[in-house]
């Protein structure tokens, strides 16, 4: 079998790291596995492995002549079968597809913002989704969207897994060891990076010292400049750090004292999975999936969304307990080394995989 998966970037999102991870993990269970960037690459280029083919397509725009050419050709001289499209690089290799009609496609529905489906574009998607021969979704909701929505019949809900990456640890946390929380969460509105802010704030003046570290990705738009206005107003430049997208996520969770996500919607969060290999007590709000990693009290903490008084609360619990941080981390590492294993993942794509080309 010789599969490529396909992924707009290499920057640091969920989404990227997940394409980035099945063509490693690929590589090691298949004939050949190939990676290809439709637009650009990004800190995560020195994470493939070097038995993955990569290629990186520069597209400037939706219908980009010169990259479907250099995307077809790559696919005929590397006899690929199966492309593995991520996110919203389903339109490109349903193009691919048209040209090459024996590649089977299937697309992997990463869309985060799936507490708010009736929101979402999808006249271009149900288009393409004629060409798709099977869909993996990342959480339930959206598996149930297209069955629905798009009158798919072959989907299926296929967990994500983590693994620890072995970069050059570069990256230094500030503050004092032992009571930093961390936020690895790409700075997006559906992060709700405020509710974590605001619940912060509010325990800042009985625990000051502790730190707050946001990593990942962020632009220089609104909602950026919104966190940095909060952190200047509050006066928390010595206590709340952005750090940006870094490649050295071990590295900055074995730095990390709790793991937090406060998002609005997600699907089903690598990060948490990445906490659990960290061996960090976690707190996340109960949106998407996070419920399938948190599932009681003795693996984490979930709090409702938009409330920042609980998540606060969460946090003070976990402040004041070191031995139940502990006993709590220890637990969901146990649970994601099992359940969210990159032998089970593995095994359950590949097996769709041959589904598919049959």
């Amino acid at each position: 079998m010789r599969v490529l998966q396909l992924i707009d970037s290499l920057e640091g999102g969920g989404a990227e790291r997940v394409a980035v991870n099945f063509a490693n993990a690929l590589s090691k269970n298949i004939e050949a596995s190939f990676l290809c960037a439709t637009r650009a690459e990004g800190i995560l280029k020195k994470s493939i492995d070097s038995h993955v083919g990569y290629v990186c397509l520069k597209k400037t725009k939706v219908i980009d002549f010169k990259a479907i050419k250099q995307l077809n050709y790559f696919v005929s001289q590397n006899k690929i079968e199966l492309i593995h499209a991520h996110s919203t690089s389903f339109f490109l290799a349903t193009v691919i597809k048209i040209l090459n009609r024996k590649v089977t496609l299937v697309w992997h529905d990463h869309y985060g913002k799936s507490e708010f489906l009736e929101e979402r574009p999808k006249f271009v998607l149900k288009c393409c989704s004629k060409f798709f021969d099977h869909v993996f979704c990342v959480n339930s909701k959206l598996t149930d969207w297209s069955k629905n929505t798009l009158k798919l019949k072959s989907v299926s809900f296929l967990p994500n897994f983590a693994v620890q990456n072995i970069e050059e640890p570069v990256t230094q946390l500030k503050g004092i060891v032992g009571k930093r929380i961390v936020c690895l969460a790409n700075l997006r509105v559906q992060k709700d990076h405020f509710n974590l802010l605001n619940a912060f704030k509010l325990i800042r003046k009985e625990h000051s010292d502790w730190t707050l570290h946001l990593i990942g990705a962020y632009i220089d738009d609104d909602y950026y400049k919104s966190i940095k206005i909060f952190i200047t107003k509050n006066k928390l430049e010595q206590h709340i750090f952005i750090y940006g997208s870094c490649s050295d996520t071990n590295h900055i969770l074995n730095q990390s004292t709790i793991g937090v996500l406060s998002s609005k919607s997600e699907g089903l969060p690598l990060s948490l999975l990445e906490y659990g290999l960290a061996k960090l007590p976690v707190i996340a709000t109960r949106v998407g999936d996070c419920e399938k990693v948190i599932s009681n009290s003795e693996e984490g903490i979930l709090v409702e969304p938009q409330n920042n008084k609980v998540l606060a609360e969460a946090l003070v619990t976990y402040m004041n307990d070191l031995d139940l941080r502990h006993q709590v981390a220890q637990n969901l590492y146990e649970k994601v080394r099992v359940s969210f294993s990159e032998s089970s993942a593995m095994e359950s794509l590949i097996s769709i995989y041959k589904t598919q080309q049959k």
